[in-house]
C-alpha cells in the first residue's frame, strides 16, 4: 500500500490503509486539532528528528484494561511503604524531557524532539495531555505522560531514574483513572515492562470499536 502524504488539510486516511508495520502517513503538522483527530482515529505520531512526521496505527494494538492491572508483591510493598510521592501534572514538560533523555535499548536517539515537546506542552495547557510523576526527596525520579479523551487514556512514554519509579507512577495513575471512569489505556505497542503490568494485545479492529464506544459514547 502507498504511504499517504499529508498537507495542511486536516484529515487522515483510513487506518486500514496502513503498512504491515503500522505506518500510515507522513507529513502534516502537530497542531492540537490534528493530534486530537489522530488519537480519536487510532493514530499517533512517532518519528526521528531527521524524519518527516510519521503517523502510525499498528495492528495488533497493545492496551491495558484498568481492571486487569497486575501489581506484583514487591510493587505492593513499594506502594505500601510510600517509597515515592505520587503527583499529577506538576512537572509536565520535565516529564517529557526526562522521557526524551531516557536511554532505550536499540534506540540511539529519541523521538521526543523539541517539536514534539512544544506540541504536547500545548495540549497540556489545553487540559488534554497529562503527566503522572514519582518524586523522591524533592526530585522527579520517574513518570509518564499521555493524552486523555473521553474514557480513554493514551500513554505516550515513561522514564525512571530510580528502580520502580515509573511503575509506581503508572500503577497509581491507572488506579486513579479507573476511579474516574477510564475504561481503556492505550499502550500503543508491546513492551515487556507494560506486559508485566497486565497490558495485552488486541486487534486494531477491536481497538477502534472501543475508541468509538469510549470516546464518542456510541456502541
Amino acid at each position: 500500500m502507498p504511504i499517504w502524504r499529508l498537507d495542511e488539510t486536516l484529515w487522515f486516511p483510513s487506518v486500514h490503509e496502513a503498512e504491515d508495520d503500522g505506518l500510515l502517513a507522513l507529513g502534516g503538522d502537530l497542531s492540537p486539532e490534528r493530534l486530537v483527530l489522530a488519537y480519536r482515529s487510532g493514530i499517533f505520531p512517532w518519528y526521528n528528528a531527521d524524519d518527516p512526521i510519521l503517523w502510525w496505527s499498528p495492528d495488533p494494538r497493545f492496551v491495558l484494561f484498568p481492571d486487569e492491572l497486575y501489581i506484583s508483591k514487591s510493587m505492593k510493598q513499594v506502594l505500601r511503604n510510600n517509597v515515592f510521592e505520587f503527583r499529577q501534572n506538576t512537572c509536565f514538560e520535565g516529564v517529557m524531557r526526562s522521557c526524551a533523555s531516557q536511554p532505550r535499548k536499540g534506540q540511539p536517539g529519541t523521538w521526543i524532539t523539541e517539536e514534539m515537546i512544544a506540541a504536547y506542552v500545548r495540549l497540556h495547557q489545553l487540559g488534554i495531555a497529562h503527566s503522572a510523576e514519582s518524586w523522591q526527596d524533592g526530585l522527579l525520579v520517574g513518570g509518564l505522560y499521555g493524552i486523555r479523551m473521553g474514557q480513554v487514556f493514551f500513554g505516550e512514554s515513561m522514564f525512571s531514574t530510580v528502580s520502580n519509579a515509573s511503575k509506581a507512577a503508572f500503577i497509581q495513575l491507572v488506579q486513579q483513572l479507573q476511579h474516574e471512569g477510564i475504561q481503556l489505556i492505550d499502550c500503543q505497542m508491546h513492551t515487556d515492562h507494560l506486559a508485566s503490568l497486565g497490558a495485552r494485545a488486541i486487534s486494531r479492529a477491536a481497538y477502534l470499536q472501543l475508541l468509538t464506544q469510549y470516546i464518542t459514547g456510541r456502541s
